[in-house]
This record gives C-alpha cells, sequence and structure tokens, in this order.
C-alpha cells in the first residue's frame, strides 16, 4: 500500500518525513519506536488500516528519511512528541487514535497526557514505561553502557562501544531478542536492514537521551483521560509483559496479553494483532451508522443496530438466513503468478458446478486472472479490487530473464498479509461453504497461523510442495528454505484439520526425492501422505 500523501515538517532545523494513507475515519496515528527502525515497521498494519481508517505514519528522528540532529537533546522523547504534534498539524488532523510500540508508548503517554484535545483514545504495544521494577535478567540494566568491556556476549553487547565496534552484529543480536517466537527469519532480517538506515552514533545520542521516568509515567497515566489499550507479548523479551500490566493497571485500560508471542506481534502475529487494534477502533469511534435504504449484507450478519442517540431516522440495517436456507456457496482463490492456474482453475469450477448445479462460485482473484475469468463469464468479488498485486511484485522482482522466486516470495510477506485481511473481512461478513485456494498462499499460512478463524470448509491445491535452495545462495539461503519447510510441515502436523482437502495437481513422480533439510523428511514421502493426487488440470484438450 503506497502512501495517498508524503511530506516533510521542520522544527529547529529538523525534517520529519512523514505519511497519509487512506481517507477514513478516524484517523490512526502509528507513531514512532526507538529510531534503530523507521515507520516501515507497522508496514503488516498500514494496508488493512487503511482501507477503513486515515493513517498517518512519521519517520522518527534518527533514521527513515527524517534528519539525523547530532545533539543529543533533540532526541528527548518530547521531541518526538512535538513532532507528533507538527505532523498531525501538517496532515490536518484535529485528533486522533495514537498506537506505540516500545519507547513510541512512552511518547503516545505523553502525547496523551499533555495533549487530550489532539488524542481520541490510546494504544501500548509492549512498551517501555518504566511503571515496574527492571528486569534482573536484562543485563543492559547491570552492564555499563559508557564503559568498555573486555568481552561483548549476550545482553553486554549493548554497549557503546561496541556498537561504534560491530553494530551489524548488535542489530542481528537485538533483533534476535525481539523476535523471540520461532521462524521469525523475515522479521529479523527487515529490522537489521532497517537499523543499517541509521549509525552507531545516531542511536547512542537517542540512548543518552532524556525519556519518560518513573515519577513523569506515574503522573502522566494519571492525567490520561482517553480509552486505553495495551497490548502485551507474554514471551515479550525486551519489555517484560508485567510492564504493560502495571502501565494498564495505572491507566485503568483494557490489558491484552497475547501468550507466547515477543516484543513486535504487530510484525509477528500481525492478524491477531490488526484484528485487536480494530476491534478497540470501532469501540472508541464506532462506524457510521448507514441509512435504513441500505442494502442488507449477506446471509450470515445476525446484527441489528439501533438509530443513534440524537440522529433521527437511522438505522443500521443487516439480515440473516437460516443455514439451511441459503445458497451452497464457495470462494475460489486463484494466484495470480502464472495464468496456467486460472487455466486450471475454470476447469475445476466448470466441473464442480456440472456436478453440483446448484453451487455458486464467487472469484477472489486479481489481474491479470480476473481478466481471464470475465471474459469467461465468471463472477468476480468485487472484495478483489482491494487486493494488493502479487503478480505485480513477482514482475517488479524479475530482471534479465532471471527471477529468484524463494528471494522474491519472502520479500512478498507483506503482500500477502495484506491479502489475507481482505479475505478475512469477506469471509466474516459474506459466509461460504467452500474455501477453494489454489496456490494462496497467504490463505493457507494465515489460517494455520490463526486456526481459530477457519469457518468453512477448505481445499488447497498446489502443483509444488517445499522450497529448496539454489547452489549460488549458500548456507544462508539452505538454511532458509530448511526453516520456512519446518515451519510449514509444523503447522500441518499441529492443525491438520485447517486443509480438509490438500490436492497435488500432478502425479507422485514429478515430486523431488530431496528433503525439506537437515533433519527434516523426504519430500515425496511427507507430500504422499499428505496430499491426494489429481494428476494434471490443464484446462484444455
Amino acid at each position: 500500500r503506497y502512501p495517498d500523501e508524503t511530506g516533510f515538517v521542520e522544527r529547529d532545523g529538523v525534517h520529519i518525513a512523514w505519511e497519509r494513507y487512506g481517507d477514513g475515519e478516524p484517523t490512526i496515528l502509528l507513531l514512532p519506536t526507538w529510531s534503530i527502525v523507521h515507520s516501515r515497521l507497522w508496514k503488516m498494519q498500514i494496508p488493512y488500516l487503511a482501507r477503513h481508517y486515515r493513517v498517518v505514519t512519521f519517520d522518527g528522528r534518527g533514521n527513515g528519511r527524517s534528519d539525523r540532529p547530532e545533539d543529543v537533546a533533540a532526541y528527548a522523547d518530547t521531541e518526538f512528541v512535538a513532532d507528533a504534534l507538527a505532523v498531525l498539524d501538517a496532515t490536518a488532523t484535529a485528533r486522533a487514535i495514537v498506537v506505540g510500540v516500545s519507547m513510541g508508548g512512552g511518547y503516545a503517554l505523553r502525547l496523551a497526557a499533555e495533549h487530550p484535545d489532539r488524542v481520541e483514545a490510546a494504544v501500548f504495544e509492549g512498551p517501555y514505561v518504566p511503571l515496574a521494577d527492571p528486569d534482573p535478567e536484562r543485563q543492559t540494566e547491570t552492564v555499563p553502557f559508557d564503559e568498555p568491556l573486555e568481552r561483548y556476549e549476550g545482553w553486554a553487547k549493548y554497549n557503546l562501544h561496541y556498537w561504534r565496534q560491530d553494530y551489524r552484529d548488535f542489530l542481528e543480536f537485538f533483533f534476535g531478542q525481539v523476535y523471540s517466537e520461532p521462524h521469525s527469519t523475515k522479521p529479523i532480517e527487515d529490522c537489521v536492514g532497517w537499523g543499517l538506515e541509521t549509525d552507531a552514533e545516531t542511536l547512542i545520542r537517542i540512548e543518552r537521551a532524556p525519556y519518560v521516568d518513573r515519577a513523569a509515567a506515574r503522573d502522566f497515566a494519571a492525567r490520561v483521560t482517553c480509552p486505553c489499550l495495551v497490548i502485551h507479548g507474554g514471551d515479550d523479551g525486551i519489555i517484560p509483559a508485567r510492564l504493560g500490566r502495571a502501565l494498564a493497571e495505572a491507566l485503568g485500560a483494557e490489558f491484552l496479553e497475547l501468550a507466547g508471542s515477543g516484543h513486535n506481534p504487530n510484525a509477528r502475529d500481525p492478524v491477531r494483532f490488526d484484528l485487536a487494534l480494530r476491534d478497540f477502533i470501532d469501540r472508541v469511534h464506532p462506524p457510521a451508522l448507514a441509512t435504513s435504504t441500505e442494502a442488507p449484507t449477506p446471509a450470515g450478519d445476525a446484527t441489528v443496530g439501533r438509530p443513534a442517540a440524537g440522529v433521527a431516522g437511522t438505522v443500521r440495517s443487516r439480515s440473516w438466513t437460516r443455514a439451511c436456507g441459503r445458497r451452497r456457496r464457495a470462494l475460489y482463490i486463484s494466484s495470480p503468478i502464472g495464468l496456467g492456474h486460472a487455466q486450471r482453475d475454470l476447469a475445476i469450477a466448470r466441473e464442480l458446478r456440472r456436478i453440483h448445479p446448484d453451487l455458486e462460485i464467487d472469484w477472489l482473484a486479481q489481474h491479470p486472472v480476473t481478466q481471464f475469468l470475465e471474459a469467461s463469464g465468471e463472477r468476480i468479488h468485487p472484495a478483489s479490487t482491494a487486493l494488493a498485486s502479487e503478480s505485480g511484485h513477482i514482475e517488479s522482482e524479475s530482471g534479465e530473464h532471471d527471477l529468484h522466486c524463494f528471494g522474491a516470495w519472502r520479500r512478498m510477506d507483506e503482500i500477502l498479509l495484506a491479502n489475507f485481511m481482505v479475505f478475512h473481512d469477506l469471509v466474516r461478513d459474506d459466509p461460504y461453504d467452500l474455501w477453494i485456494g489454489d496456490e494462496a498462499w497467504e490463505l493457507d499460512y494465515y489460517l494455520h497461523e490463526n486456526p481459530e478463524l477457519k469457518t468453512a470448509a477448505y481445499v488447497w491445491l498446489t502443483d509444488f510442495v517445499g522450497w529448496l535452495p539454489m547452489p549460488d545462495g549458500g548456507e544462508r539461503e539452505a538454511y532458509l528454505t530448511a526453516d520456512y519447510n519446518a515451519e510449514m510441515i509444523e503447522h500441518i502436523a499441529r492443525f491438520p484439520r485447517i486443509r480438509d482437502r490438500a490436492i497435488f495437481v500432478g502425479n507422485p513422480d514429478d515430486i523431488v526425492p530431496d528433503s525439506f533439510g537437515p533433519g527434516l523428511p523426504k519430500i515425496r514421502g511427507w507430500t504422499e501422505a499428505h496430499y491426494d493426487f489429481a494428476g494434471y488440470v490443464t484446462g484444455f484438450d
């Protein structure tokens, strides 16, 4: 999701880059955190939120497209709050729901306490707000930051001399602690890359700058009057969950602990985080009521709204149909990466309707698949227009007749999440009997990550299973492909109920005899145990 508007604000000679997405209500201000990263930290939230609200972000001073002042005082928490106010003014935002993670939680707290007229509500994720004693296991509380050490291991790397000596290694260590969940190679890699967009000296200045202390935190919490939500990973290795709970208690706020999540569930558990965020936003700022002439939503929504106080003649009108009286309906998700999928999927859909003449099929698809399907007389679901282009991404990754498929797929993570959230909203409001996903990677992955969201029979189709490293990828690629394969195998073992059918479009002999990786099973044997084989489905004679 690209921004609809970008700009800069200038304060005391420091330029701060901001972006705006969407035009809905209310405005969501996603605050910066420690400037070891910039606003791309919110990449898993922006596409989803911008479909429903107006979203504003800015790069914290010290990283991204914002300036890197050389004065320590320029990085005080008061400066970040002043930057937030300047960005609100520049984007003509009277009030916003502010969201802050880690140090951004301190910025959000000060902003809500000192400027209540600008903050409609506040969300704190893994907030670094010192309302409880520090974690004795985290050595940064005891290891000196300024003094040289004989050895730099573990949290001893949180030291300015080591930052100057091996900044990249510190980033890799630190973000390995941030993302303590298994199979977190991609968010770690992202954050290391963003961390390298600044430098050790800038980070040292930020570390030395004034920040909210315990007395100030208590004072601010007592002054906050807006609705608040605190979200904290139960396995947060950076800020213990008890600090988030202490902040929630001080604010009288709701506390949501995500058990098993680390410091940044917005990146590692984005579906659960995004849904919790939207639920809170809609409670604080209910969606606008529709007039009584609004068309009812399909089949399964039984909610009937009441007129808003003081609003005459308005009602949120919906309908519900008894289950046995509903049409038989299937939602077909066809991968746009290669039109061979569309051709075989059309053949399958036609055969399904021949066997079940009463079956209606809607397609959730992207260009160029939609063009092919429309020409064939198929019905494209309107939500398809909200999908991010997977084929466009693959095309952008291709050059000189060369495509590194695994790397391109890894870099498609935010696209896959954005498209899953489109699917989620669709099937939540418009129930189907059957979901069919032909290499619908987003659907398969996030259903296994969030199995409670499965509400229909689900069929998974593919013509390849697993990733194998290319020789020129070296040890790193061999490690990454094995890690991705291991996560997939764990998903299937833990939640076999997600895939009601797993169909390999081809024959067993098409599968390579290699293993998924060191200590993992052979690809052919595992596939034969977990898939049915359809033979070739070409769509032509």
